[in-house]
């Protein structure tokens, strides 16, 4: 039988060994989640720095240290602790052999963040360049590496620093393309650990974090006490701390962590909480409520330590664990026990709070049977609109309705790369539907401009038929939970009007589904205003500046295009920059920030205020442009 000539040969030569580092680099996403450019709080170069902290972390948590430097210079990470520091015989194998470090003595690190022995690895050979000091009882050892290669091996020598470990990466731009680092992320990030770690100072390029009383403080940075129904309720025992309260937003906002890990996506503790939450309200008052009725409207922070957590990933974003020591208690009853005795306890103390929370409940629960009727209706208009033929043009991973069942692991994975773009007008929509990536990328058209909803009820989300059907293309009326696309890119013109768009699709996600914005799921998308090139170049500009550089770039006067809407960028084009080099700039709630305060200020009635505050700062920009 002749062999055909078309099959892939499959022979000893077709099998590969990898060392470490080739296979961090080839599969980084096995070890530090996506990639990203910075514009997301879960790119990887977000994960490198946490994963050198997290060692800083766990020094701290048993004792060594109180202090931990951060700075960062253009694209170089610094990190600086005063731990014990790495015993100096390992300080090579610890950044550079996977399976080696302390973590795998229960003793040495008890309830520890890192437990695979993978961590610095990682970020060693993600790194163009990478050192690490050891100072230990008076003599120091350093190394360093190249893409994980070692290239220096220092020796031993005297020092008069104190104890600690000192770790300098830059990130490679090979691997992490056209990055940034957004310093609002890791504010947010250094603060996290604070609260869960009372009495640590940290300092991030000059500037101090330090908390004193935990979740208690990440409560009142996150909320604004004039909107809270009643006082922050603060409890705290072994292995487990919890603060809540309820205020006027929708939805649910919690905050849950594994020994001083902020776990993005919940897990086993922040189910545990919700079901234990609404148990011990519904004994309490000896009522059966709804149980969206109770949770409505909270806002949480939830924190356990456990021996030897099982994450979902090596990112630890999820928690797995079921007990939270092996062979001892589950971690559904370690938390129903907490809740049972110290919240009951705590409303029986306290009445007025009691009165206050039964109050938001039965608010809750008026509420969402007055939406019922209305509910139904709106869900009926939706159908009648056609919607997925009309107003969505959907993605491959979402027309297949059987993938979930057949694949679930398969169809989690290319979720969380699925992007909607909200467009306006049948032209841009258009272009991008034309240029987009049809497995992943999805293109909602508005339709005129959306309604100002602020100060307005939810009810106003079903009676107006954008919103209507654009909380139905994200699947979102019931939570972030069904949540279809993982980024939600608002597209519309630089000018004016597109500006005003953005406003106001951000007010409506922020009034009635802020989670999507405190998730990190919303974006803008930047394109450029500019196309300059002549017959040898094209270069894309989104600025002047950028604009200028490229005039003087390529001389001899090149054609300088001046785009003035998304749909004068032809579809070819337009493919450039929602691809691979797609720029997005997040939507950001800095610590401190309150919604309502936040949105009263922007788009309610105050506007002689508002308008000072324009005028004003035109000034200082046409002071600056002078």
């Amino acid at each position: 039988m002749a062999e055909d000539k078309n099959l892939v040969r499959y022979d000893e030569d077709s099998i590969r060994s990898l060392d470490w580092k080739e296979h961090i680099r080839l599969r980084p996403g096995m070890y530090i989640g996506k990639l990203g450019d910075g514009s997301a709080a879960d790119d990887g170069i977000y994960v490198l720095i946490k994963e050198v902290i997290d060692n800083c972390i766990d020094e701290y948590t048993m004792g060594h240290g109180k202090q931990v430097e951060l700075t960062i210079e253009g694209k170089t990470v610094t990190v600086r602790d005063y731990g014990r520091g790495i015993p100096l015989g390992k300080v090579i194998d610890v950044v550079s052999k996977i399976n080696t470090g302390a973590k795998y003595d229960s003793k040495a690190f008890q309830k520890s963040v890192g437990l695979n022995g993978v961590g610095t690895k990682a970020v060693n050979a993600l790194s163009s360049h990478f050192l690490v000091t050891s100072f230990r009882e008076g003599k120091c050892k350093t190394a360093e590496f190249e893409k994980g290669e070692l290239v220096k091996d220092h020796k031993e020598v005297k020092t008069d620093e104190p104890n600690g470990t000192l770790v300098v990466f830059t990130p490679d731009d090979s691997v992490f393309r056209n990055f940034h680092f957004i310093h609002e992320y890791l504010d947010n990030q250094l603060w996290n650990y604070c609260y869960l770690n009372a009495g640590l100072a940290m300092h991030f390029n000059g500037k101090k974090y330090v908390s004193k009383n935990g979740l208690l403080d990440l409560l009142q940075r996150k909320t604004n006490p004039d909107e809270l129904r009643y006082p922050i309720i603060h409890l705290k025992g072994d292995d487990i701390e919890i603060a809540l309260s309820h205020n006027n937003d929708y939805g649910e906002d919690i905050f849950s962590f594994v020994n001083g890990q902020y776990t993005t996506q919940g897990g086993t503790h922040q189910q545990a909480f919700r079901e234990a939450y609404v148990k011990v309200i519904r004994d309490y008052f000896k009522k059966d409520y709804d149980a969206s009725d109770i949770r409505t409207s909270i806002v949480a922070a939830v924190s356990v330590r456990v021996q030897e957590p099982v994450f979902e990933s090596q990112t630890k974003t999820k928690l797995g664990s079921q007990n939270i020591a092996e062979g001892g208690q589950s971690m559904k009853s370690f938390v129903l026990d907490f809740l049972a005795k110290q919240l009951d306890n705590f409303l029986h103390r306290n009445p007025a709070t009691a009165d206050a929370l039964k109050k938001r409940i039965e608010q809750n629960e008026r509420e969402r049977k007055e939406l019922a009727g209305i509910k139904k209706l709106a869900n009926e208009r939706a159908k009648k609109a056609n919607l997925h033929n009309k107003k969505l043009r959907d993605c491959r991973v979402h027309l297949n309705d059987e993938l979930p069942a057949k694949n679930k692991e398969a169809f989690i994975a290319t979720q969380k790369d699925t992007t909607i773009f909200i467009t306006e007008g049948d032209s841009a929509s258009g272009s991008i539907t034309k240029s987009r990536n049809v497995d992943t990328q999805a293109v909602f058209s508005l339709r005129g401009k959306p309604l100002n909803s602020f100060g307005e009820t939810k009810k106003v989300v079903y009676q107006n038929e954008e919103f209507n059907l654009l909380q139905h293309a994200l699947n979102i009326e019931d939570g972030l939970e069904g949540l279809r696309y993982n980024n939600i890119v608002i597209a519309t013109d630089a000018d004016v009007d597109g500006m005003h768009i953005r406003l106001l699709l951000m007010t409506f996600f922020l009034q009635f589904f802020p989670d999507l914005v405190k998730k990190g799921h919303v974006y803008i998308l930047e394109t450029p205003l500019f196309r300059v090139r002549n017959k040898q170049e094209t270069i894309y500009c989104y600025d002047e500046t950028e604009k200028q550089a490229a005039t003087k770039k390529l001389g001899n006067k090149p054609e300088i295009t001046r785009f003035k809407g998304l749909g004068e960028i032809s579809p070819e084009e337009f493919g450039r920059f929602i691809g691979r080099d797609i720029r997005l700039q997040p939507v950001i709630l800095e610590q401190g920030d309150h919604i309502q305060e936040f949105l009263s200020y922007y788009m309610g009635k105050n506007t002689m205020e508002r308008q000072e505050f324009i005028i004003n700062n035109l000034r200082v920009e046409l002071d600056l442009i002078d």
